[in-house]
């Protein structure tokens, strides 16, 4: 099934999947290990139907029922069933939202009217970084992988599009849900990019260790 083209062909009502320190963005893929009895029904609910799901992440731990009023729809686009209950499944992004309000649907997880019209562009592809960005952000990336020894197959950062290696980035990188937050809610691609910069040149070196593949 083809990702969504037009925003007439984005729900009203939407699935909401509240998890601290997901990052779903448009075209990126979010992989995700279901096992909570309410999210397994809303992944079953959603493979029936139109395969949607949409990740909005809580404003702190504390208050998980307290969301952030941006998150971003997806589409599963690969699911597993395990021996144990479990279900894997990939979400591809398509567009961002603004929750209008939460709804009583009579479901055991979160739906919520969604407002996609701010984030129309989502559905388009981004104009090219302008070489100066480009070349930023693959420098500080260099120093941010050395600085929290971490390693990096260049040929690929280097071939890959501006959209993949910004959307890679932002998800492979250990940053924090408000961080994550920020990246997900920068208006544009190249604004998404600063932001990532300054993420990367803010840290010290002791976050945790992890390589791109």
């Amino acid at each position: 099934m083809p990702l969504p083209l037009d925003l007439a062909d984005l729900p009203a009502t939407v699935r909401l999947f509240p998890l601290p320190g997901a990052l779903l963005l448009p075209r990126a893929v979010l992989s995700l290990n279901i096992f909570e009895p309410r999210y397994l029904q809303m992944v079953r609910d959603a493979m029936a139907g139109d395969r949607l799901v949409a990740m909005i992440q809580p404003r702190n731990e504390a208050e998980p029922w307290a969301l952030f009023d941006i998150g971003c729809i997806g589409r599963i686009t690969q699911y597993a069933e395990t021996g144990d209950g479990r279900l894997l499944i990939a979400l591809t992004g398509i567009a961002r939202f603004r929750v209008v309000r939460e709804i009583p649907a009579g479901t055991p997880y979160l739906q919520a009217m969604a407002d996609f019209t701010p984030f129309a562009g989502d559905l388009a592809e981004h104009p090219p970084l302008a070489a100066a960005t480009r070349a930023d952000l693959e420098h500080s990336l260099q120093q941010y992988l050395e600085s929290n020894d971490l390693s990096a197959d260049w040929e690929a950062v280097s071939a890959a599009d501006d959209e993949s290696l910004v959307n890679t980035v932002a998800t492979v990188c250990p940053f924090t849900p408000a961080e994550r937050q920020a990246i997900l809610e920068a208006p544009t691609l190249g604004e998404r990019t600063i932001i990532l910069v300054a993420l990367m040149r803010l840290d010290d070196g002791s976050g945790d260790k992890r390589v791109m593949q």
